[in-house]
C-alpha cells in the first residue's frame, strides 16, 4: 500500500472513531513531560507540553521562537485527540496532532516551512502530577 493511501486510510479510521473537533478546553490544567524527536532519530529535546486557558504550549519549541496556540479536542471513550498550530517567524509552522490516553500523550508534529521539505517529528510524554 503506498503512503498516500495508507495516510488516507488512517485519517478515515480516526474520523469514524472520533467526533469532529470542537473548540473545547478538555485538556486544560494538564501538563506532560517527555521528549520531542525528529522522525528517525533516537534522541531529542526534553519537552513539557501544557494546556491552559484554551492554549497549548511546548517548552522545547521556545528557543525556536514558537508561540503557544489555541487547541481543539475531540473525545471518544477515555481518549482525547487534540490539534494545534504553533508558529515561529523564523522556522514556520508546527502542525500538532496528538492523543491523550490516561496519563500518556503521543503526538505527530509536522514542521512546515516555505521552500523546505516538511519534517515529521514525534512527541511522547507522561502526565505530571
Amino acid at each position: 500500500m503506498n503512503r498516500k493511501v495508507a495516510t488516507a486510510a488512517v485519517a478515515f479510521a480516526a474520523a469514524s472513531i472520533f467526533p469532529a473537533f470542537a473548540d473545547t478546553n478538555a485538556l486544560d490544567g494538564r501538563s506532560f513531560e517527555g521528549v520531542f524527536l525528529e522522525r528517525g532519530k533516537t534522541s531529542g529535546d526534553a519537552d513539557t507540553l501544557s494546556f491552559k486557558n484554551g492554549r497549548f504550549h511546548s517548552s522545547a519549541c521556545d528557543r525556536y521562537g514558537y508561540s503557544d496556540a489555541a487547541y481543539r479536542t475531540s473525545s471518544a471513550g477515555d481518549m482525547t485527540r487534540f490539534e494545534a498550530v504553533t508558529e515561529s517567524a523564523k522556522y514556520g509552522r508546527l502542525l500538532w496532532n496528538g492523543t491523550v490516553h490516561g496519563g500518556k500523550l503521543d503526538a505527530t508534529v509536522t514542521m512546515v516551512r516555505e521552500g523546505h521539505a516538511n519534517i515529521e517529528n514525534w512527541v511522547v510524554a507522561g502526565e505530571t502530577r
